[in-house]
């Protein structure tokens, strides 16, 4: 169905190019909507900067959105020697577990280990070298050792219990479908993010919520300098609106690229040139397995695949996610998941789990991104530094640059937090919030007990919603979806047809709240339809004719709408929706 666009929508629903001409200037401009690039625009609304943040594409479509769905200490790095990372990864894991408690969950881990003393030998060299050579399996003494180091950072800030190890039996009586030579497991909580998307959301909400001070936009990029200086030290960039091809210039006094893996081609299109980044390729699988799922017993399964890789199985809800590849991206920085990779997945899930079989009709989602990751020459790609730095310049025109290298997932606050201190001491401004304790968007209020989300539930059930979809909102929003539940009391709704888990108020709140610009930020972005495998020809269809009245869209736009949409889960992310007819 396509609807006639409706006059009376809210301006602003997509910041777009218009809202960034009025006025055309901030005292910072961000150049990327990832995950760090939105943190730090939070950071800075919140103290009153007068910040702008622009996107190219979707908030979190890059490397943020093709993460592996955790937030952790990454107890693999002390094997790096990167003990400052580990022990401030372990406090920000801690802290979002509880600023963020909507999105961000425990996680138990357990490492099957399968010799007592293997790699000992092998362990300084890499540790001196960062080359991996030839795999030796890290044994029992290693993973003890580094456990009891893990531990021991994770105490400031934390609840999590300590890490134990079990012999054989206890092992497989726990999990009896794991590899029976193994001879101890090794149990330890971390946390998962199962939403990475909207929590970027949510964080670049606060940031908004801020003031007219702080705005952003998605699908706009910067796409060079413009002619001229300008003020003294204010640079004049030229920026893109990819949905009408418009072209504008804005100028700014700092100028903060936190692109990921584009860092250098965006310096390059400054006419600064630099040779920072050497990312590597990510790729993950989603599995609809209900016997692997059943194998995992709730918990992820982090181990040391054959070839000495670090790899993971997980539940997510119903499905089970399976990576990662960690391989020298080059010149390739919109990847793909490869056949080869996908295979290299089932052979890690038989290496622990012998006996289940794992076919591609199980795979219901695949997605790929490549790690910002500074270069590395001759290092072996797992061990190239996760550790962050800001490269400083001066751009022409005078204004100061500063380039993001690295960033994960589990530092954003921190990273964002050290990012924006660099930039209040150039405006000579202080720093008037700490963000360390405040929770972000939804995860304010949150109730984290069963018992607590229960009594909300029942609190918002009635007058068109029932305790389902309540369920579904408060999971998707957090306490955010009291209001998006006020907003569809508002007005008549009624579900899709093709999915019980939206309804046509709800894609209107996306619409004139979320920036939605394509199809595909709701069926990837905005909810988890696509991850879960659950989206058809009849909902692409479906949500791109609701959408065309709330975003202005004619018949055709909206037809190629549902090409677009159909074609990125193809090409991208391996889902088939089926057979479209016009």
């Amino acid at each position: 169905m396509v609807q006639t666009p409706d006059p009376t929508r809210p301006e602003g629903s997509r910041a777009g190019a218009d809202a960034l001409r009025a006025p055309p200037a901030a005292k910072v401009l961000i150049i990327g909507g990832g995950i760090n690039g939105v943190g730090t625009f939070r950071d800075l609304a919140l103290q009153g900067v007068d910040v702008t943040l622009v996107e190219r594409g979707d908030y979190c479509e890059g490397a943020s959105g093709a993460s592996s769905h955790m937030i952790h200490g990454g107890i693999r790095y002390l094997e790096n020697g990167e003990f400052r990372l580990v022990r401030e990864s372990v406090v920000e894991r801690n802290r979002l577990l509880r600023i963020a408690p909507h999105y961000v969950k425990a996680l138990r881990t357990t490492i099957p280990i399968f010799s007592t003393f293997s790699g000992i030998l092998n362990a300084p060299l890499r540790f001196l070298t960062h080359r991996s050579g030839k795999p030796r399996e890290r044994g029992a003494f290693l993973i003890k050792i580094g456990l009891a180091l893990y531990d021991a950072f994770s105490r400031e800030g934390g609840s999590v219990p300590r890490h134990r190890f079990l012999g054989r039996k206890k092992a497989l009586a726990e999990l009896p479908l794991l590899r029976p030579d193994l001879k101890y497991t090794a149990t330890y909580f971390d946390a998962s993010v199962h939403n990475p998307e909207r929590l970027t959301l949510d964080v670049l909400h606060d940031g908004l919520a801020a003031g007219d001070h702080a705005r952003a936009t998605n699908y706009v990029s910067a796409v060079g300098l413009a002619e001229g200086t300008g003020a003294p030290s204010v640079t004049t960039v030229r920026l893109r609106d990819e949905l009408t091809g418009t072209e504008f210039d804005f100028a700014a006094d700092v100028v903060v690229n936190t692109t990921g893996a584009w860092v250098d081609l965006t310096n390059g299109a400054f006419g600064a040139p630099t040779r920072f980044m050497g990312g590597t390729k990510g790729s993950h699988i989603v599995l609809a397995h209900a016997g692997l799922l059943a194998a995992c017993a709730g918990r992820e399964i982090f181990f040391e695949h054959s070839d000495g890789r670090i790899v993971l199985i997980y539940p997510l809800g119903d499905r089970v996610l399976v990576g990662t590849t960690d391989i020298d991206a080059g010149a390739d920085l919109a990847p793909t998941c490869t056949d080869d990779e996908v295979d290299y997945f089932f052979d890690l899930i038989h290496h622990v789990f012998p006996t289940i079989d794992v076919g591609r009709d199980s795979i219901v989602y695949t997605f790929s991104g490549v790690r910002p990751l500074p270069r590395h020459d001759d290092t072996a790609p797992g061990f190239v530094s996760r550790d962050y730095r800001i490269e400083r310049s001066e751009l022409p025109g005078g204004a100061t640059a500063l380039s993001l290298v690295g960033g994960k997932w589990t530092t954003f606050r921190a990273l964002s937090e050290h990012l924006a201190d660099q930039i209040l001491g150039i405006l000579g401004r202080p720093r008037i919030v700490n963000t360390a304790e405040l929770a972000i968007g939804g995860g304010k209020g949150f109730p984290t007990t069963a018992e607590a989300v229960g009594r909300w539930i029942e609190d918002h059930t009635g007058k068109g919603i029932d305790a389902a979809r309540a369920e579904v909102l408060l999971a998707r929003y957090g306490t955010r979806a009291a209001h998006v539940i006020e907003f569809l009391r508002e007005g008549e709704d009624s579900r899709l047809e093709s999915t019980g888990e939206l309804s046509v108020r709800e894609l209107a709140w996306m619409a004139l709240h979320e920036q939605v610009g394509h199809t595909i930020d709701i069926l990837v972005r905005r909810t988890s339809l696509a991850f879960r495998g659950h989206v058809t020809a009849e909902l692409v269809k479906e949500v791109s004719g609701h959408c065309a009245g709330l975003l202005g869209w004619d018949e055709h736009q909206t037809w190629r709408e549902v090409q677009h949409a159909t074609a990125t889960l193809a090409e991208r992310h391996r889902v088939n929706v089926g057979q479209l007819v016009d």
